[in-house]
């Protein structure tokens, strides 16, 4: 393991989901027909946290879902021969809806690309969007995030994580090299 260099620390991460939510709420002109669909693991707190701040800005709930996208995956035979499954929980019709799909890191596009064909087995919404927390670059796929929290230059080689609170008992955002 090489050097840790923190991006990101609690409060650039408030920071930049209250600016994303502002963002949302601007490009959307409200809230009607939105809905957050968080991508598992850290997308879905993210996701949850989005929520929370439409709510204190517009005083209503948005429909929030989680999705697990380990099956879609075009790769998920090489990353494991026993993936682990998280749920999915979409509790409400994704049909004529606008979804924005909420990840921490958007890196090559395969998991925003796989979010994409397991969200089409839900329905058919209106639009799909994204928000990443950290967009890397280093794209395999002509993917983009309409939303993004820190854009990074990185090299292939190093690696960005992403803790958050609910899963890792702090907030930050760090870039590990080889």
């Amino acid at each position: 393991m090489g050097a840790v260099n923190i991006i990101l620390d609690a409060a650039d991460i408030d920071r930049k989901l209250q600016r994303i939510t502002r963002e949302i709420l601007e490009e959307h002109k409200g809230v009607e027909n939105l809905a957050l669909i968080g991508i598992q693991t850290r997308g879905v707190y993210l996701a949850k946290r989005i929520r929370s701040s439409i709510n204190e800005i517009e005083k209503i709930e948005i429909p929030t879902g989680e999705m697990d996208i380990t099956l879609y995956r075009d790769d998920w035979t090489r990353i494991s021969p026993n993936p682990v499954v998280k749920a999915t929980n979409i509790s409400f019709s994704v049909d004529g809806k606008q979804i924005i799909l909420v990840d921490d890191v958007l890196f090559t596009g395969r998991t925003t690309r796989a979010a994409m064909d397991a969200l089409i087995d839900f329905g058919r919404p209106d639009r799909i969007e994204l928000v990443v927390l950290v967009d890397r670059g280093h794209r395999e796929l002509p993917i983009q995030a309409n939303y993004v929290g820190e854009l990074v230059e990185t090299r292939r080689s190093e690696t960005v994580n992403v803790l958050l609170r609910e899963h890792d008992g702090e907030d930050k955002v760090v870039i590990e090299g080889k």
